[in-house]
């Protein structure tokens, strides 16, 4: 079955995924929205998460340095060829885990709850708002933290921050900075590390999803178009967003959200 999807309707949702799934202003909650105002209903579940891939990609691009360091840093460990250098990147590889783990365990929580309460455009505003009060807390956290200093609590605080972002309304990317710049990590660091942890993510929210496709789909070419936009579009928006987060500069979102979730509180 061909979902009745339009192109336009469909480079629309590519570009509000490929800007707020970097940008630290909630896709989950802005899909929502974009949905509601485009009367769309519910979405294919494919495309869903086929929109969500070109964001990775984006990821991947940006940071392929440092994952192509954990990827040697894995090979040479079981290689048993380690030497000092390895220390930190180990380190960080040990912290992913970690936090992946937190993850899974606190996402699989919220989103069983999730299942049961009905996602309303009035409650992804208000998210929309503790979003906004994450965002500004950061104005007053400092941190010189490198991985090489990342414990276990740090990745466990930073992991389960990320899991409260599968709610409508909450950015996973501006939890998951907020905490680790909490944890006293480097602004830099702080925001590299929380991309790396977006790849176990949605890679790991893909194979669970994958499954239950069925045959609901979008056709090929609209599809297509949705996906293009979402990678350019996020591709720009991750690049912007490293620029202001090396600024310390992430409560200048706090300007959008706040408007944002009283409008669709009200309006919505």
């Amino acid at each position: 079955m061909i979902w009745p999807m339009t192109y336009l309707q469909s480079i629309i949702l590519g570009i509000v995924q490929g800007a707020s799934e970097c940008l630290p202003v909630s896709s989950s909650g802005h899909l929502v929205v974009a949905r509601h105002l485009m009367e769309i209903g519910e979405i294919p579940l494919l495309f869903d998460i086929m929109l969500h891939l070109p964001t990775l990609l984006a990821i991947v691009i940006v940071f392929h340095k440092r994952i192509g360091a954990l990827f040697a840093v894995v090979y040479r460990f079981l290689a048993r060829r380690t030497d000092p250098r390895d220390a930190e990147n180990l380190r960080l590889l040990r912290t992913i885990l970690i936090a992946t783990a937190a993850t899974a365990a606190v996402g699989y929580v919220l989103s069983r709850l999730e299942d049961r309460l009905p996602i309303s455009t009035g409650l992804v505003g208000a998210l929309f708002l503790v979003t906004a009060a994450i965002l500004l807390a950061t104005r007053f956290f400092r941190g010189k933290k490198r991985y090489a200093d990342l414990t276990i609590r740090d990745a466990v605080i930073t992991g389960a921050a990320q899991g409260v972002g599968v709610l409508p309304g909450i950015s996973r990317s501006g939890v998951t900075l907020a905490a680790g710049l909490a944890c006293g990590t480097d602004r830099e660091k702080a925001g590299e590390y929380a991309f790396l942890l977006a790849i176990p993510a949605i890679l790991g929210a893909f194979a669970l999803e994958v499954g239950g496709i069925g045959e609901m789909a979008v056709g090929a070419g609209i599809l297509a178009a949705g996906m293009a936009c979402s990678f350019v579009v996020g591709l720009a928006s991750l690049l912007l967003l490293l620029r202001i987060i090396r600024r310390g500069r992430l409560y200048l979102f706090v300007l959008y959200l706040v408007p944002v979730g009283i409008a669709t509180i009200v309006f919505l």
